[in-house]
């Protein structure tokens, strides 16, 4: 589980430099290279500046960026400005608009632009780091329990210098703590020496409550004696006594809802980010696939009887049936109650059908999955429904990979977690790999799956 730090005032200044530095460089490459400007140049700018803000928002980059590494979230830009970029090319296509461009100018400003995004980044927490080291707005933190949560959060803010806030001191009942150090930060005392002080408003700007949640009636006396004193407090749960997935802090009306099993893609706008890259990226591959599939299809239909395309149920996203195209490998066309698997060397499948599975490319039908909305470039690979049920029951938290869409290639395929499951632990491993994916979803994961997947996901020892 991750601790989100809330989002900030700067945000709003973050925003408008993602409009202003594109622009501005553009103008800027522009000048320098001597390119007459016009409408169109001002157009393409504003519209890059505007999109690049869009898609930062959709992949969360304005999201808790200060309790984020400076790298983390220059590659969530990086991805966002890949994003822009592909926009822009699709809008200059249907608009006919690319021979307004100079090509040299374009092609320095899609490299140059993400260099001026990192360092006004960069220069941005560098002023704020020097800041809080010199005192400026620097607040003391006391915590109150020492345990796994309570080292946690010194953690983090010893790792968020720019945060500006210093965790000075922990207090816990465990008497023989006193006068040791936790994670770099000194024991002072016990809770009781705490609630005791009379120097807490002078000595701590804030406290933080890091109990365990067993510790109900103990947090009640702690925020009791609080209540009299004008120093902020604030209460920790302990979720990491959960294995929690994609967990994530909301509110309705007020009341605080915790996600505790919730997918990345319930937000609209990395949703329809996600839908974005499925349309485009399948568009291109059937478009350049196409005589691949008519040759598969002849070589499939006049070398074996039966159907061109095979046809099974499996589950989909929140568990609802669909049905997913495949190119027929075998002779029969299993899609009941009880599906055998195929093995190695198996009776059933054709001669065609085994180059087809051993290259994957059995599954080359599933783009047009993808168009229809179904299925997605990446995701965990569906599983027939007999198998969904048959597995549901013997590994935890099988059906949590079903918060998402199901994908042609996915995290747990590029390493190695594909082909038969003949027994349980290669199951729980692929579920493995797929909650992983969930939890961690991005569009640069993505990226990195497709590569991986032209790399090393199509031949594999596995599928047969």
């Amino acid at each position: 589980m991750k601790i989100r730090i809330t989002d900030s005032s700067f945000v709003w200044m973050h925003r408008a430099l993602d409009i202003a530095v594109p622009f501005s460089l553009l103008y800027l490459i522009a000048t320098v290279y001597g390119i007459p400007w016009h409408d169109r140049y001002t157009f393409m700018g504003l519209l890059g500046g505007l999109s690049l803000t869009f898609f930062n928002q959709a992949t969360g980059v304005y999201t808790g960026w200060r309790g984020r590494s400076l790298f983390a979230g220059f590659k969530m830009v990086l991805q966002a400005w890949a994003m822009t970029w592909m926009f822009l090319i699709v809008m200059a296509f249907v608009l006919k608009d690319g021979v307004n461009y100079s090509r040299l100018t374009v092609t320095l400003w899609a490299l140059i632009t993400p260099i001026g995004l990192f360092a006004y980044r960069f220069i941005i927490r560098l002023i704020l780091a020097r800041l809080h080291a010199q005192g400026w707005n620097k607040r003391n933190i006391a915590i109150v329990g020492a345990g796994f949560l309570g080292q946690r959060i010194a953690e983090t803010l010893h790792e968020s210098k720019m945060l500006g806030y210093e965790p000075v001191a922990f207090y816990d009942d465990a008497a023989a703590l006193k006068g040791t150090k936790v994670s770099g930060v000194p024991v002072a005392g016990t809770i009781a020496d705490l609630l005791a002080s009379t120097t807490v408003e002078n000595r701590y700007d804030e406290v933080y409550i890091a109990l365990p949640m067993r510790s109900e009636e103990r947090i009640k006396t702690i925020l009791n004696a609080f209540a009299d004193s004008s120093v902020t407090v604030k209460f920790i749960p302990d979720f990491f006594s959960f294995d929690l997935l994609h967990s994530s802090l909301t509110d309705i009306g007020g009341i605080p809802i915790i996600s505790v099993y919730d997918s990345p893609l319930n937000s609209s706008g990395k949703a329809m980010l996600k839908r974005l890259e499925d349309v485009v990226v399948s568009s291109l591959i059937i478009i350049l696939i196409s005589p691949l599939l008519l040759a598969i299809a002849a070589a499939i239909k006049f070398t074996s009887t039966g159907p061109v395309i095979f046809r099974q149920r499996r589950y989909g996203i929140n568990g609802e049936e669909i049905t997913v195209l495949k190119f027929r490998s075998m002779t029969v066309c299993d899609d009941g109650e009880r599906i055998t698997q195929a093995k190695k060397n198996d009776v059933r499948i054709t001669k065609v059908g085994a180059f087809l599975r051993r290259t994957s490319l059995d599954e080359l039908p599933q783009f047009f999955n993808v168009l229809a909305g179904n299925m997605s470039i990446v995701g965990p690979r569906p599983h027939a429904c007999a198998h969904n049920e048959q597995y549901r029951k013997l590994v935890p938290k099988y059906m949590l990979r079903h918060l998402v869409k199901p994908g042609i290639t996915g995290w747990a395929q590029v390493n190695g977690w594909r082909g038969e499951t003949d027994t349980l632990d290669k199951m729980e491993k692929r579920i493995e790999f797929d909650l992983h994916y969930i939890d961690n979803w991005s569009l640069w994961l993505d990226f990195r799956i497709i590569v991986l997947t032209f790399l090393k996901g199509f031949i594999n020892k596995n599928a047969y």
